[in-house]
């Protein structure tokens, strides 16, 4: 699985269509308030001309963001950029944008929101539904966590390897699509925290191991009450990061 917010920056533009580049500026511009909510977006020349591409590839980019909920046309008014409550926020490009925009406190709370009322669960189903390789994979993702020399990248990539290969063990495909979300909230917390071995993440492979133990033996209690605590330790970090960037100095 290609890990996109991990990815960002590595991947160069010019390997775009020109669709996705034009979907990916004007996504961002909206995220961003560039063009705010409610206010209508430059008319097709303008925007034809401005990203220098065909009006075939710019309608194209509007469906693209009409299915996102992000935007919606209307006879004889334009396209009008829709209310924040109505975007997808489970879309990968969305939560992107968000983070290209600079991520916020309540932005990373609300995703630990989500990862509360479904991970654990999810860890509860695999408890009843991991197959052998499921309980292989994550044994060995739990003990990656250990190895030395960890970067907080590397780290934050084994982690959500890790919370990914609990989601696909519960077996039910709506589990899958979550890994966005898990996704975004992870690379955001590692994103604001100070290098693993300074902040309090040098148990992680213990706690995740938790998790490991706890499905392997099929305890579906404890193994949502492992889940939890761990999603709970990294919502407290991220409050940490954002309460030590608050502090003015003596």
């Amino acid at each position: 699985m290609r890990n996109r917010m991990l990815e960002a920056g590595k991947l160069g533009r010019r390997s775009r269509t020109s669709h996705a580049q034009v979907v990916d500026e004007l996504g961002r511009a909206i995220v961003a308030g560039t063009y705010a909510v409610g206010s209508i977006l430059p008319g097709d020349a303008e925007l034809a001309q401005r990203f220098k591409v065909s009006r075939t590839v710019l309608r194209e980019t509007m469906k693209t963001l009409a299915a996102k909920g992000m935007i919606v046309a209307k006879a004889r008014v334009g396209t009008r950029v829709t209310e924040k409550n109505q975007w997808n926020m489970f879309d990968s490009e969305v939560i992107a944008w968000h983070f290209d925009n600079g991520v916020s406190e309540e932005f990373l709370l609300q995703l630990y929101d989500i990862r509360l009322a479904v991970e654990p669960f999810a860890a509860g189903l695999a408890a009843e539904r991991a197959r052998p390789g499921d309980l292989e994979r994550l044994n060995s993702l739990a003990l990656e966590m250990a190895a030395p020399g960890h970067t907080t990248e590397s780290l934050a990539l084994a982690d959500l390897q890790f919370h990914l290969a609990v989601a696909d063990a519960a077996h039910n495909p709506f589990m899958h699509t979550l890994g966005s979300l898990i996704e975004a909230a992870l690379v955001g917390m590692f994103r604001i925290s100070t290098p693993p071995s300074q902040n309090g993440f040098s148990n992680i492979a213990e706690t995740h191991m938790r998790i490991v133990n706890a499905i392997v033996s099929g305890d579906v209690p404890a193994a949502r009450a492992a889940m939890e605590a761990v999603i709970v330790e990294g919502r407290d970090h991220v409050r940490e990061a954002f309460a030590s960037m608050t502090k003015v100095p003596a």
